[in-house]
């Protein structure tokens, strides 16, 4: 399956597949105001067993065909407050064994 990808100006590491170059007829507008002007980044193809970045390209296909477009959302921020927290909690507990 052929499709165009797109970035968006709004929003940071966020990317639309559509299987048209320029064609965003089956994204909703809401989608579209959100997501800025979209910017070209490239047009390839993709099968189910592509190997892709982030996204899984089984599903990619799958929403492509189902509604016209699929919506690649950056993965979720590692909170480093946590992550800090975590392993001062797991320091304290190996020295008290």
């Amino acid at each position: 399956m052929l499709c165009a990808i797109y970035k968006s100006s709004k929003k940071d590491e966020t990317y639309l597949f559509v299987p048209k170059r320029d064609d965003f007829s089956d994204v909703p507008q809401a989608l579209m105001q959100h997501f800025g002007t979209p910017s070209l980044v490239m047009v390839m193809a993709i099968k189910p067993d592509s190997k892709l970045a982030i996204s899984d390209a089984a599903k990619v296909c799958q929403a492509m065909q189902e509604q016209g477009f699929y919506l690649q959302l950056p993965p979720p921020k590692e909170n480093l407050l946590e992550t800090h927290r975590r392993q001062l909690h797991q320091t304290k507990e190996q020295d008290d064994v």
